[in-house]
């Protein structure tokens, strides 16, 4: 939900040149949609593209990377105008006064905030929040001989799902006008956010996010309640907790109530956690994304490909971390109601995050299509999946809360069993902007999946999800799987 903002000054800078994207992406060698991809923000030209596109725009190399990159200043003038007003208005502060506070604030030179061992964030947020109600547990697994703990709080009925995300079983609905008590806001922390979105060159999307405010587990399938609310008030709210978190455990403070102002002031308890009728409880939806692959002379037998991204730094959500692919918040796109349901959210994050569909993001700019997943407008990959029943299997495997921030987590899998789709489309499948790095791994390949596990840059509902979706493909993958049994110790 924050994103690189559209580049419309390389849009100015290649029409003042007299230059189509077709012309531009011929003189450059590379295909039209990379062009279009440059100038949606999706991502920037190569290192070794950048002297001969700045020689063909007419432009220096500097003048070339404000046009990619930005700056503090031209971010400031427009494109946080939205968050500032929003701030304005919900603090009482004359109109002008949040712009001229980041203003204040923004340093182009300040480094990334630290990053803390997820192993010990778990530890610091169980002994915050001390004995846990009967039934709930924080989500422990054992692969092999390792044992991973994450701070999601779960419970049994929550982690053994495998419901198909069909209209039967995916009944989440809308229901406006839910009330719930609204969340205080700490002036200085959501100055510092705006402040830190201002100096990245990325934006506060102002746009509408689902709110939980019930959900029930009821034989496989899911139900529940929803509202929506504006995204910068989570961006300046409940998703400031884990920056909290991070400095208060790197400055060896340890955190205990009363100690830290903005978790006792959003998520004091365990009671205020799993009251999310009464909170703030913004989450998402994120899956494993496993291909059937034909045996290989090089790589061996039928297999299941694993998507696993390194999440970009531009992004609100894991930034740096790893996670599965797709990871996207619940929100709606144009039909709030239609969309309440997470299987809707999790085919646009498929389009959008590894199918090339930039048009289903509305965070990167106003939505023009009445409907954007209109069969009429589906990548090639996602018509051919849609096209016969069973091509396109997505399950929600687990549910949990994230004591990072309160979120709720939809863990969930998406499944591909026709060899032919990889045969057919695996040279299409690319991470958005959202990826720093794109990474892929065998289901018969034990030893390195244990390390991936292993690794200490897991989000936390990344590793729920990832550690889920394996639990339920060694029960249907046969064949395909050389991996040990995951089993909970939760």
């Amino acid at each position: 939900m924050i994103g690189i903002r559209r580049r419309d000054g390389l849009v100015s800078a290649r029409k003042a040149a007299g230059l189509s994207q077709e012309k531009l992406a011929e003189i450059m060698d590379v295909d039209r949609r990379t062009v279009i991809r440059w100038e949606a923000g999706d991502f920037a030209p190569l290192p070794f593209q950048r002297p001969k596109l700045a020689r063909v725009l007419g432009r220096s190399q500097e003048e070339l990377r404000v046009l990619l990159e930005g700056s503090p200043v031209a971010d400031l003038s427009c494109e946080l105008d939205p968050a500032f007003s929003w701030l304005d208005r919900r603090v009482g502060w004359s109109p002008g006064t949040t712009r001229e506070r980041v203003g204040a604030r923004v340093s182009p030179n300040r480094q990334p905030g630290p990053r803390v061992d997820r192993s010990h964030a778990a530890d610091a947020l169980a002994s915050y929040y001390g004995e846990l109600p009967v039934d709930y547990a924080l989500y422990q697994a054992r692969y092999g001989k390792q044992d991973v703990r994450t701070s999601i709080l779960s419970r049994s009925e929550w982690l053994d799902l495998t419901c198909q995300l069909t209209p039967e079983n995916d009944q989440l609905v809308l229901r406006p006008g839910l009330v719930s008590r609204s969340c205080g806001i700490n002036e200085n922390a959501a100055v510092g956010r705006l402040a830190e979105a201002a100096e990245g060159g990325v934006r506060v999307a102002d746009v509408p996010i689902y709110r939980l405010a019930e959900f029930e587990v009821d034989g496989g399938a899911l139900s529940g309640s929803l509202d929506v609310v504006p995204f910068v008030e989570y961006a300046l709210t409940l998703d400031l907790l884990e920056r909290e978190l991070s400095e208060m455990l790197a400055a060896g403070r340890g955190l205990r109530p009363g100690h830290a102002p903005l978790r006792d002031k959003y998520l004091p308890d365990v009671a205020t956690v799993l009251d999310l009728a009464d909170r703030l409880c913004a989450g998402g939806v994120l899956a494993l994304t496993a291909i059937a692959r034909p045996a290989d002379p090089y790589r061996g037998g039928r297999d299941y490909l694993l998507l696993i991204q390194e999440r970009s730094r531009n992004v609100l959500n894991a930034a740096g971390s790893l996670a599965v692919i797709p990871k996207a918040f619940h929100r709606p796109s144009t039909d709030q109601r239609a969309d309440a349901r997470i299987g809707a959210t999790l085919r646009r994050a498929l389009e959008n995050e590894l199918f090339g569909r930039v048009d289903v993001d509305n965070t990167a700019g106003s939505q023009r299509a009445a409907d954007p997943m209109h069969p009429h407008r589906l990548s090639a990959p996602m018509r051919w999946l849609t096209e016969q029943p069973g091509r396109l299997r997505m399950e929600c495997t687990g549910f949990g809360l994230n004591l990072v921030s309160g979120n709720y987590e939809f863990a969930s899998l998406v499944v591909i069993d026709d060899e032919e789709f990889w045969s057919r489309f695996g040279g299409e499948v690319e991470a958005n902007w959202e990826s720093a790095e794109l990474r892929s791994y065998s289901t018969l390949d034990g030893d390195l999946l244990g390390g991936l596990i292993a690794d200490k840059s897991w989000s936390n509902e990344g590793l729920f999800s990832l550690l889920q979706g394996l639990r339920r493909l060694t029960e249907i993958g046969g064949d395909r799987l050389a991996v040990p049994s995951i089993g909970l110790c939760c």
